[in-house]
């Protein structure tokens, strides 16, 4: 996987701009978060202005997508706030629609303009999930730090690349670093995390190649994250960390050059002391 390494930008900084490599038509807009320039892969911010549609259809790449703002209706079926779907090359979604318009978290596993092929793989697919109704479990490894619970989405059966929401309580810190063995890739949906590189807050991105130590990281006002590991599943080592958790880090961004050129951290919040 040809990325570099991002980590982190607030999106915020991004353009929204048309980009007819990704066969979204129709007057959509995108931010492209990173990219695989080898295969297409991409992941994106989608903005679909109110009243946009798109044909019945299959897409050469594998399409996944959870929306963050406003209702996308594909087919019969209405995907609202936190709505998620995962759909596997091949697969023939409905007619797509945003009558008041939308925005979503998307990644295509390659360019979604090369021919599709006529099947998919059916045990890779998810067609809509409720991100509301989706049950949270904590049983995902012993050493992780007790206040944050996990939303499973999609685990591929072959890879065991996985998507997840992980939930965290307030007021909630860790103190050892953490390293994995494949790609971790977050946008953070609310709240703000405290970290190595700096204070995110809502709209924060990043895309971690393996082996990089991060962490430990720290809220106060509690967040919500969507994760993807890419190249295998979330293996995670627990490390010392270079230096101790403390609020308020600096922001020291890890960025492309063409990113630093307008990476902004977002002014910080008021603070209560």
């Amino acid at each position: 996987m040809a990325r570099p390494h991002i980590e982190y930008i607030q999106t915020q900084s991004l353009p929204w701009r048309p980009d007819p490599r990704f066969g979204l038509g129709g007057g959509a807009e995108v931010k492209v978060l990173s990219e695989d320039v080898e295969d297409g892969a991409a992941s994106l911010l989608v903005r679909y202005p109110a009243g946009w549609t798109f044909p019945e259809g299959r897409r050469g790449a594998d399409e996944e997508f959870l929306v963050l703002d406003g209702t996308l209706e594909i087919g019969e079926t209405s995907f609202g706030h936190l709505c998620y779907a995962h759909w596997p090359a091949g697969y023939r979604a409905g007619p797509r629609r945003a009558p008041n318009g939308a925005i979503a978290l998307t990644f295509f596993s390659g360019d979604p303009r090369k021919p599709a092929p006529q099947r998919y793989v059916a045990n890779r697919l998810v067609e809509h999930l409720d991100a509301y109704r989706v049950p949270v479990t904590g049983n995902f490894h012993p050493e992780f730090p007790p206040g944050a619970g996990r939303k499973s989405l999609f685990t591929d059966p072959e890879t065991k690349e996985t998507s997840w929401i992980l939930c965290t309580m307030p007021i909630r810190w860790a103190e050892r670093a953490e390293l994995h063995d494949h790609v971790e890739e977050m946008y953070l949906i609310s709240g703000e995390s405290h970290g190595d590189r700096g204070v995110m807050r809502p709209g924060a991105y990043f895309w971690r190649p393996p082996q990089v130590a991060h962490g430990p990281y720290g809220t106060l006002t509690g967040n919500l994250y969507f994760f993807r590991s890419k190249g295998g599943p979330l293996i995670t080592n627990y490390v010392e960390p270079e230096t101790p958790f403390h609020w308020w880090p600096e922001y020291k961004p890890a960025l492309p050059e063409a990113m630093r050129a307008v990476a902004q951290e977002i002014p910080p919040l008021p603070r209560a002391w």
